[in-house]
């Protein structure tokens, strides 16, 4: 799946297990989220429901073992948030990476570069929509035990392609890739298990300039048991909404790129300019992309954190919502419940966030 010139993770992943069922750790009227930071690089953190897992993370690929350094010029990110071992109700991100079209050069046009071969770490690939992407590429990877499998619902996403076009131009001015995205909702059985599953890219293509690479973005796709998919959205939307990017990370990471792919810039003012406005405005083009891809599928709400006076998208479907000093978030439709006295948090620095005034 891919790398961009700027290929940072976004992370716009993920819902929230909107739980129906009381947790071991609470009532069935609270919810309770520790904030988990990503374990291989502390690329980000997020808020994890309590009792659930985390598996994967940041990762980078090693070009003398994939053929080729276009793999490796960018980190790469396969992360998962899941309830249990068996990943019942589950979010997972995959990982962007790159792929060539060979039809764009005279040697593919003669054949010296067939599908599925290796062309500078790529596999050789002709380009495809973000609709064929999902059943030809992602799901296969995400799931090669599946069976049963059936795609029951797909369709276009085109003002989200458009949007995203128009945002990272904005971000990063000098890159004038096209953009195509897709959603499609999957039933099948996976261990004898009948599961009910979203998945959402992005296809983001280099055209004549990239000389024919091309590849996904932002690929996710939540599931949980048959049937069950609009019980657990509501737990999901927090999950995804409460990603933090570690802007030293990403300043490093930025860097990083520039060094490994040899990125040229005209001038230093214009590098400084491009650097302060990703580490500054990433995490807003990152909340702002999610709500295109997800206002059709989970209701939220923005609000103002009591400590930082930060605006913070939430879910709504709780009437109150608390935070305390490290970020770690409680909804509840309980008027009378106050986590500061509850004695199996042990902590008195909740207060409860307000919405942000329109």
């Amino acid at each position: 799946m891919k790398k961009s010139l700027f290929n940072i993770p976004i992370i716009l992943f993920g819902f929230i297990l909107g739980c129906s069922q009381p947790s071991p750790q609470t009532n069935a009227q609270v919810l309770i989220f520790d904030r988990v930071t990503e374990p291989n690089e502390n690329a980000f953190s997020l808020l994890v429901p309590k009792g659930w897992q985390i598996d994967g993370g940041i990762y980078r690929v090693d070009p003398t073992q994939q053929g080729g350094a276009a793999q490796s010029i960018a980190a790469k990110v396969d992360f998962t948030v899941k309830k249990d071992d068996a990943g019942s109700v589950m979010i997972r991100w995959l990982p962007d990476v790159l792929f060539y079209d060979a039809g764009y050069s005279p040697a593919g046009q003669m054949g010296l570069f067939p599908p599925g071969s290796n062309y500078n770490g790529m596999t050789v690939y002709p380009l495809i929509s973000a609709k064929e992407f999902i059943p030809e590429i992602a799901f296969p990877y995400a799931h090669p035990n599946a069976t049963n499998v059936k795609f029951f619902e797909q369709k276009n996403l085109r003002s989200v392609a458009q949007n995203y076009q128009q945002r990272m131009r904005a971000l990063v001015p000098m890159i004038d890739f096209s953009y195509d995205a897709a959603i499609a909702s999957i039933s099948y059985e996976e261990n004898r298990i009948a599961y009910t599953e979203k998945m959402i890219c992005i296809i983001e293509n280099w055209g004549r300039a990239g000389a024919g690479m091309w590849g996904n973005k932002e690929t996710f796709y939540i599931r949980t048991p048959k049937n069950e998919l609009a019980d657990y959205s509501s737990l999901l939307s927090v999950i995804q909404n409460s990603v933090i990017i570690n802007k030293q990370w990403l300043a490093g990471e930025l860097k990083g790129q520039q060094q490994r792919g040899e990125i040229m810039i005209n001038t230093q003012r214009e590098m400084q300019r491009i650097e302060q406005q990703i580490t500054e405005h990433r995490q807003r083009t990152s909340a702002e992309i999610h709500n295109d891809m997800f206002l059709t599928l989970t209701d939220q709400e923005e609000y103002v954190n009591p400590y930082t006076n930060e605006v913070e998208m939430g879910s709504n479907q709780w009437k109150y919502r608390w935070e305390n000093e490290a970020g770690e978030i409680i909804y509840t439709d309980d008027e009378s419940y106050d986590p500061r006295v509850d004695v199996k948090l042990n902590r008195n620095d909740y207060k409860r966030t307000p919405v942000r005034e329109r």
